[in-house]
């Protein structure tokens, strides 16, 4: 099984981050300084506020649906 560095890691993160701040409703991503504030620039931390970021949006996309349907 191929291995990435941290380097690469970091780099695939921060397209996953940009892609999320881009696209996601504003407010499910905390910033960086953040993430890393108390906990430091571990990144598990900041895996884990991509993975929170990307299900409140489903949850928030989830429920809008759900509005929309009930309105018509």
């Amino acid at each position: 099984m191929a291995t990435m560095d941290t380097a690469e890691c970091r780099a695939a993160l921060t397209l996953i981050r940009r892609t999320i701040e881009e696209y996601c409703p504003p407010g499910v991503l905390p910033s960086e300084e953040m993430v890393n504030g108390p906990c430091g620039p571990d990144l598990i931390h900041e895996a884990e506020a991509l993975a929170t970021a990307i299900v409140a949006t489903a949850e928030h996309l989830s429920e809008a649906l759900r509005t929309n349907l009930r309105e018509q």
